[in-house]
């Protein structure tokens, strides 16, 4: 069945990255999701929007977990459209890549025992990636914006968009750094998934590419 979302909510937050408006849109179905659509300055009718879709990560956000860049990701977009003063973050509900948080926390136990993130999760009869971008097409649709500017290292996330009728103008890598603890899951996203990742990067790049706007095109991947 085709998701169907409801702008359920609507109100500005003052955040450490300067006030935003929190759109709550909830998708109606078998169960009701909230996902949220986090905006900074006025979006409807503009062209290549700096967005950043991103799945919600408890135990990178919440417990700021070292086994993953999740919360670093989330950060970052946070942090330059504030400093750009336009763009979104669209918070999508779906935890571990979307087999929720037990079933994540299951294959952590698997990779304790010296599986990587991927085989974890085909042991437990998912996919590498169970997500889905059809709710963030339709809250794109909602609020206006006529193409984006996908902040992601993930070119089947841009094609997935594409499939859904986002017109994604350009791609804007997310820079983070590893760390003892998630090197080796960055390395199989890259080896594995396909994610462009330079996981040798010494510190994130935020100053200097997001001084002027919007960037120049990367290439097709």
């Amino acid at each position: 069945m085709e998701p169907h979302i409801t702008r359920y909510a609507d109100a500005e937050v003052p955040t450490d990255y300067g006030p935003l408006r929190l759109i709550v849109y909830r998708e109606e179905g078998s169960a009701v999701y909230e996902h949220v659509a986090l905006v900074r300055g006025t979006l409807e009718g503009k062209s290549n929007v700096l967005v950043r879709v991103h799945s919600e990560c408890f135990t990178g956000e919440v417990l700021h977990s070292l086994k993953c860049d999740c919360r670093e990701q989330l950060e970052m977009a946070l942090r330059v459209i504030g400093r750009i003063g336009e763009g979104a973050v669209l918070y999508l509900r779906q935890e571990g890549r979307g087999i929720g948080l037990g079933n994540k926390i299951r294959a952590y136990a698997l990779q304790q025992r010296g599986l990587d993130t991927v085989e974890a999760d085909r042991m437990l009869g998912f996919s590498e990636d169970s997500r889905s971008y059809h709710v963030a097409a339709l809250m794109l649709a909602d609020l206006g914006v006529r193409s984006v500017a996908l902040l992601t290292n993930n070119p089947q996330k841009v094609a997935a968009l594409r499939d859904d009728g986002v017109v994604v103008s350009t791609r804007v890598p997310m820079r983070v750094n590893a760390n003892d603890f998630n090197r080796g899951y960055l390395e199989t996203k890259r080896v594995r998934m396909g994610h462009l990742i330079d996981i040798e990067q010494d510190e994130p790049a935020l100053a200097n590419e997001f001084d002027s706007w919007p960037p120049p095109p990367m290439p097709e991947e």
